[in-house]
């Protein structure tokens, strides 16, 4: 799997919505389930019955805050996805089991509170050999929400991650069509999020919106890679 030049909108509300990003152009559709605070856009039932029929269109991923290895594996067969984007505390030994008992690609958050340099550090050197990519997000202190939060964080902070890691770096948190090229020239990641940047004020996503991030992501992409 390529992750260079890697492009995720996360969360759809329904089959039409789906679609619609794949028309578009997404190749990769995030689907957060069991979440601790922010509510699910769909049911697991749901999310699974729109997997089935997009599945040989795009890529599904797992967004998930589950910690546990066997919790996982059922999870993902349940959906019938093969990545994982673990959002929430995870042991590293989960991470171990998760890999000996299923072939999955796994992307594992850093979560950027401000002052947490130094750990998020340490988490790549920690996990850096059992998973396939990294995403940094933003912590709300006022919700306590870890992602989706529609804000941004210091980007400085992801940039220095970006040079230090030897995975793959997915750049997330409040990025929109205005702002997402000059977070690409600035972080120089591997890849983009975009959750609540791309939706209008109903919640839904929305056509222009997802044209528009695309566009401005595929543009700092090429600008950072002009060959």
């Amino acid at each position: 799997m390529n992750w260079n030049n890697f492009i995720q909108i996360a969360g759809v509300k329904s089959l039409q919505e789906a679609e619609l990003l794949i028309s578009i152009g997404v190749e990769f559709i995030g689907f957060p389930l069991r979440l601790p605070i922010n509510k699910e856009d769909t049911t697991e039932i749901e999310a699974k019955e729109i997997i089935a029929q997009i599945r040989n269109k795009c890529h599904p991923i797992l967004i998930t805050y589950l910690g546990k290895a066997n919790d996982l594996i059922e999870f993902a067969d349940f959906l019938n996805v093969e990545i994982i984007q673990l959002h929430g505390k995870i042991l590293l030994n989960e991470i171990q089991i998760l890999r000996e008992k299923k072939n999955l690609k796994l992307i594992k958050s850093l979560i950027v509170r401000g002052n947490n340099f130094t750990e998020l550090v340490s988490e790549i050197e920690e996990y850096s050999p059992f998973v396939d990519a990294f995403i940094t997000d933003t912590f709300n202190h006022e919700t306590g929400a870890s992602g989706a939060t529609g804000k941004v964080h210091d980007w400085e902070i992801s940039r220095k991650l970006v040079e230090i890691s030897k995975k793959p770096i997915v750049l997330a948190g409040g990025l929109n069509h205005k702002n997402v090229k000059s977070a690409i020239l600035t972080v120089k990641p591997a890849g983009v999020d975009s959750h609540t940047g791309v939706e209008d004020f109903e919640g839904n996503k929305s056509e222009f919106l997802v044209k528009e991030f695309l566009q401005q992501a595929k543009n700092g992409f090429k600008e950072l890679n002009p060959f």
